[in-house]
């Protein structure tokens, strides 16, 4: 499925084709929190690297969480005008793009069920919305993005 997407101000614009387009993951951490403003919706998406076509670059800044102390490899892009999140991209998985749900401009198909992750990083104020078939963990799960859309028959090959 092409995917494509942008930032608030129009100042970045990207496409990319994702197989696994279903947004079902929601991240409650405070890196998810913080940098995307709450909905979690940070890391659900895959794309294929190879087909990232970007508009605007030189308007992308890159910024690299720290994860117990230490520097993340993870690169999450933002737009240097407005601060939208556009994407997460990571040197240990280069032929992925995890692109934000919240930056994707194309219509996404409904996921039947949700994953809700790292829970236990969920501050008080935060009540999520955990229905009948939605799984939940304190931390991350074994599953992949790839394995959740495979095992569900959600595979997009368009």
């Amino acid at each position: 499925m092409l995917l494509e997407g942008s930032c608030h101000c129009g100042a970045v614009t990207f496409s990319l084709q994702s197989s696994t387009p279903y947004p079902y993951m929601r991240c409650y951490c405070s890196i998810c929190r913080k940098t995307a403003g709450g909905g979690g919706y940070a890391i659900n998406l895959g794309g294929d690297a190879a087909t990232l076509k970007v508009e605007g670059e030189k308007d992308i800044t890159v910024f690299h969480a720290h994860i117990d102390g230490q520097e993340s490899a993870g690169e999450r892009r933002f737009c240097r005008k407005c601060g939208s999140a556009l994407w997460v991209w990571d040197p240990r998985w280069p032929e992925l793009v995890h692109p934000f749900a919240s930056a994707i401009d194309t219509e996404l198909p409904v996921p039947p069920e949700r994953v809700h992750l790292m829970l236990a990083y969920a501050p008080d104020w935060v009540q999520p919305d955990i229905r009948e078939n939605d799984d939940s963990f304190d931390e991350y799960p074994l599953e992949s993005i790839a394995g959740w859309h495979e095992k569900r028959g959600l595979t997009s090959k368009d």
